[in-house]
């Protein structure tokens, strides 16, 4: 049986990493800004991480959500301390896919209506919801299963309110900061007045801080910037990183059912022992704050090239968008100069390494980047 071909890929077997590093099968270290699509969040093999998950494992990876999990009580509460989110709820699924999927659900449950309006370019998992976000003219967005998507330009806010006004809108749903679509960074008064428009029309408002979430922005979510506080948040890749782990939390205008929300795997605990570690790490190595500075001093270098037309983002979330495709640099960054990127579209180079990154690793990066745009 052969994989089913879905991802162009590189020839190169990685097999080891270490912080902001990683060797592929012959030894060659490569020095890794994309941390696997902004997964790796403190850093590969950290020994933290991997004495927890490896305590855990040897005691208990499963059990039933039929019975109580301490574990995932602990992460609830550790969690809402560091976000500042204390008084709401924490669902924990297994993918930011299905985060997004839960919190569409419980938006429909809450106020009966069908319709999500997003924006354009998102990317919210494709099992919820997509746009095509990818230059490929046969990736089609899905329907999501409790009604249709709309979607509109971000930072419009006269045309979402246009759309709340038809009065059957259940949800709109923003990225902190749009990842696949670009590095797009919506506006605080965007949210803010997006915040109020949903409010005054009792629709709700989720913030996909899938990728932008868990200190990657320089706080701990990207809406954070604005002030505002959502109805839902989604959270996933970086929260485990690298184990699959996703969550909703809910605020307290939702009331909870038995049978509402249900999944296997969600929570389990070897999930909760990863994501513990994760926030152990976050707290004591201070690395929300050294992505907001590593972060600054990478977008203030990365300006002064000419060849870039555009740098955008915050912390250590950053796209820069060139004049031409990018599909040759990043070629030459990986195969020349050992730098594994990411991309969005055919003209943005992604920027999402671990939250660890140094100053000196950021200076090492901005070296080997300007020798390969020549």
């Amino acid at each position: 049986m052969n994989l089913f071909d879905v991802y162009p890929l590189f020839d190169i077997n990685i097999v080891k990493g270490k912080g902001c590093y990683v060797w592929d099968d012959k030894g060659i270290e490569y020095l890794d800004l994309y941390g696997g699509h902004a997964v790796i969040s403190i850093g590969h093999s950290h020994p933290h991480y991997v004495d927890m998950v490896s305590k855990q494992v040897a005691k208990l990876g499963f059990y039933s959500n039929s019975v109580i999990n301490k574990l995932q009580q602990e992460v609830a509460k550790r969690l809402g301390v560091l976000s500042g989110y204390e008084d709401y709820s924490f669902f924990m699924v297994n993918s930011g896919a299905e985060a997004n999927e839960n919190a569409l659900k419980l938006a429909s449950f809450h106020n009966g209506r069908t319709r999500v309006i997003a924006f354009n370019k998102a990317f919210h998992g494709r099992t919820s919801l997509a746009v095509e976000a990818t230059d490929n003219p046969k990736i089609i967005a899905p329907i999501n299963a409790n009604g249709h998507v709309t979607y509109l330009p971000l930072n419009d806010v006269e045309a979402v309110k246009a759309e709340l006004l038809k009065g059957d809108v259940c949800a709109v749903i923003v990225e902190g900061i749009m990842g696949v679509g670009g590095i797009q960074v919506p506006t605080n008064e965007f949210l803010k007045e997006l915040r109020q428009a949903c409010t005054d029309t009792g629709t709700i408002l989720v913030l996909d801080e899938i990728q932008s979430g868990y200190g990657r922005s320089g706080k701990f979510f990207a809406h954070q910037y604005s002030g505002i506080r959502p109805d839902l948040i989604t959270v996933a890749k970086g929260i485990g990183n690298g184990f699959p782990i996703g969550g909703v939390l809910i605020s307290p205008m939702f009331t909870p059912v038995y049978g509402m929300l249900g999944t296997t795997f969600g929570g389990n605990h070897l999930a909760c022992a990863a994501a513990l570690a994760v926030m152990d790490v976050i707290e004591s190595e201070h690395l929300v704050r050294n992505a907001s500075r590593v972060g600054s001093h990478l977008m203030a270098e990365l300006k002064k090239f000419p060849q870039i037309k555009e740098v955008r983002g915050e912390g250590l979330m950053i796209g820069m968008e060139f004049d031409q495709p990018v599909k040759e640099i990043r070629s030459r960054l990986i195969h020349e100069y050992k730098i594994f990127t990411g991309a969005s579209g055919t003209n943005v180079i992604r920027l999402l390494p671990p939250l660890c990154l140094t100053i000196t690793e950021a200076d090492e990066f901005l070296s080997r980047f300007q020798k390969a745009l020549g």
